[in-house]
């Protein structure tokens, strides 16, 4: 299915091929509704799972947002390939409506891009998880304008995205900062073809922290509250000549660096290790997918476990123990005490890893 909103569409022409064409009649049925608002599901990922309502004015904001940051005109092509039940998908259809884009729908699933393969014409923008562009690399470079969200992307997915698109200079491929309740994202990063280390912010968003270090986001044209995170981050802070050279003034807060989450900090010994920051680093040497989980230790309090997805191709414990060696840790609390091996990490359906669920089976 294509839907062309540079166009007057009529939704009850549309006639679906299959059940995710369903899924996405229904939703432009409730959005051309009379209501003000549309339900929205969250992942579960971080909490358990539910439903609220959001204004679809609030909505069209965010979409503003991000196809003024990316550029997108009337007309250019965009491409769904992720679940309109959550906020991900429904604010693909809602960028579309905005910004008058024709967008290709495409039921989710491990391989979205496989249909692009004789096509000619680049994709404008698209959206997708980890685990969907780790399995379309072959075609990445068919797509202008990527965001990938929904879970971290590895350093290894990384290195491969730049050599994916290494002779493409128009392409972009970046990385998203956000959650529901900021209604999709409020900040993105390049990681492809220039890998960004900072976090750059939308217009009309502020950033501030808490005594935590906690990020905390005030965007009111997304949400009227000011967003408390439990995602610990580095501010960056600009500085500014101001009348002479000698004179400096502080700029306003743009952009961020993301440390790790509050709850994912081990406290090992009296030390806190961030999970994710030591996660990045280790990803450099080891390509599986990996996670740092606290297990409880009557000494140590926390003991920093190292668990590693067991892929169809597994490094030995011997080569895992040879790569750890040779990496450059900050301290000694941050060297793993003890290696497991899972056969499949329990995931959410977007693909996030669910942290709790493997420190409960080791």
């Amino acid at each position: 299915m294509i839907l062309d909103f540079s166009e007057n569409i009529n939704i009850k022409s549309l006639f679906p091929k299959n059940e995710f064409e369903e899924k996405v009649i229904s939703f432009l049925q409730e959005w051309f509704s009379s209501s003000e608002t549309v339900s929205v599901q969250t992942s579960g990922s971080t909490g358990t799972p539910k439903i609220f309502q959001i204004e679809k004015s609030k909505m069209l904001n965010s979409a503003k947002m991000t196809c003024d940051f990316l550029g997108l005109k009337e007309g250019d092509i965009a491409l769904l390939c992720l679940p309109v039940q959550y906020i991900s998908g429904k604010m693909m259809l809602v960028r579309a409506i905005e910004r008058k884009l024709k967008i290709i729908i495409v039921a989710p699933s491990l391989e979205p891009l496989l249909f692009l393969k004789n096509k000619a014409d680049n994709v404008c923008f698209c959206a997708m998880t980890p685990l969907q562009v780790q399995n379309s690399l072959d075609n990445i470079h068919l797509i202008k304008n990527l965001i990938i969200g929904g879970a971290a992307v590895s350093e290894n997915l990384k290195s491969q995205l730049t050599s994916s698109i290494q002779h493409s200079a128009s392409n972009k491929i970046y990385e998203t900062y956000g959650m529901s309740e900021t209604l999709s994202h409020i900040a993105l990063k390049q990681i492809a073809p220039v890998q960004e280390e900072y976090f750059t912010v939308f217009e009309n968003v502020e950033i501030s922290v808490d005594e935590r270090n906690c990020l905390k986001i005030s965007a009111p044209k997304l949400n009227t509250e000011v967003l408390q995170t439990n995602d610990i981050v580095e501010i960056k802070h600009f500085m500014n000549s101001v009348r002479k050279p000698s004179v400096y003034a502080q700029c306003d807060n743009k952009q961020f660096k993301f440390l790790g989450r509050f709850d994912n900090v081990i406290n090992s010994g009296g030390v806190k290790i961030f999970a994710e920051e030591l996660e990045n680093l280790v990803k450099k040497h080891i390509s599986q997918d990996l996670v740092f989980i606290g297990k409880p230790d009557e000494i140590l309090g926390e003991k920093l476990v190292l668990v590693i997805e067991d892929a169809s191709t597994p490094l030995s414990m011997t080569e895992i123990k040879f790569q750890i060696s040779n990496i450059k840790f900050k301290i000694k609390f941050h060297i793993p005490k003890e290696i497991l091996f899972l056969e499949k990490f329990p995931r959410a359906e977007n693909g996030k890893v669910l942290r709790k669920e493997i420190l409960k089976i080791i």
